[in-house]
């Protein structure tokens, strides 16, 4: 009995195969040597483009009036992106320009995240830091581009560098830390937080499953296979929210890149802007519901300027309820 329970501790001194950071930097199977290896994370990237443009490409080839399942689901997705992420943080206006780049941003990441729950694939598209750096200065050259457009590149980098109502003293420390913080931190910051969540998941859950087929499959000493029962509990619970984490990693690096293209405009007079056309739409509106009730006793343009001053009115109510 005892030489029995020994060999099954030093069965479990061997322990399972643990996963490694190895898993993340396979060694290439494909044109070795030169700048186009290809090893199974990049396999996995290529794949899981592939399906994803043929499944959107499908989609909408075959789009009807009266939308399917499929496609309500895909339309759903899309117009979550642009009413929930891009419209919320951006409004309309300002945010048509951008619906494509935050859909695809979106879209990619989260088919890249679950990859690392499927089958086969078992292993996130985005679990190296490239991918998650290439998108990261996407952002941030657009969140560039939108500044110089809209400002200047003077008056913008003076906006991000020397930040107004600051007193001058206050630069000398302030100005190196906002100049680190628009060339490193921030694009350093979206890396990172998608990166080291794929890795962390993909090492925790296969941590799990490897311990499972250990304590149930390989171990010598039975008495241990309770452990694996659990273990398996565990690493079901931990696909369930590797999952969840895959969804959410998606939609913060979407609203966060949103919300950084979107500090770069100027605020106020774009404000101005949206609260004129606001109100100029809300004028017309009301303007023709009180048309037909009084143009025989007014005159159209009378009417106009009435319900223009009403939308006036309830758009400024609407804000200073805000």
């Amino acid at each position: 009995m005892i030489g029995a329970l020994g060999k099954g501790m030093l069965t479990i001194a061997d322990g399972p195969e643990m996963p490694s950071v190895d898993d993340f930097l396979p060694d290439p199977f494909v044109f070795q040597g030169t700048p186009f290896a290809i090893n199974r994370i990049i396999l996995v990237r290529i794949l899981a483009t592939v399906i994803m443009l043929l499944v959107l490409g499908i989609t909408a080839s075959r789009a009807k009036l009266i939308p399917s399942r499929w496609q309500g689901a895909v339309e759903w997705l899309i117009e979550f992106v642009r009413d929930n992420i891009v419209y919320q943080v951006m409004g309309e206006l300002r945010g048509k320009r951008y619906v494509p780049m935050i859909t695809t941003v979106f879209c990619t990441l989260l088919v890249f995240n679950l990859c690392g729950i499927i089958p086969g694939f078992n292993i996130a598209a985005s679990a190296t830091i490239t991918l998650p750096l290439v998108f990261a200065m996407w952002c941030f050259c657009q969140y560039w581009i939108a500044g110089i457009r809209e400002k200047g590149l003077g008056h913008f980098l003076r906006d991000e560098i020397f930040p107004k109502g600051v007193p001058a003293p206050i630069y000398i420390l302030l100005s190196p830390i906002q100049l680190l913080e628009l060339l490193i931190i921030r694009p350093f910051s979206l890396t990172i937080r998608l990166f080291a969540n794929m890795v962390s998941g993909h090492l925790i859950l296969a941590l799990c499953l490897s311990a499972t087929q250990y304590f149930l499959i390989d171990v010598v000493n039975k008495v241990f296979m309770p452990f694996g029962v659990v273990t398996f509990a565990a690493g079901m619970f931990m696909f369930l929210f590797e999952a969840l984490v895959a969804c959410l990693q998606a939609y913060i690096f979407a609203i966060l890149t949103t919300a950084y293209i979107n500090m770069s405009y100027p605020e106020i007079s774009f404000f101005k802007l949206e609260s004129s056309i606001s109100t100029f739409s809300s004028g017309r509106v009301v303007g023709r519901v009180i048309y037909p009730l009084s143009n025989k006793l007014y005159k159209p343009t009378f009417c106009f300027v009435w319900g223009e001053a009403i939308g006036t009115f309830l758009y400024s109510q609407l804000i200073i309820s805000k």
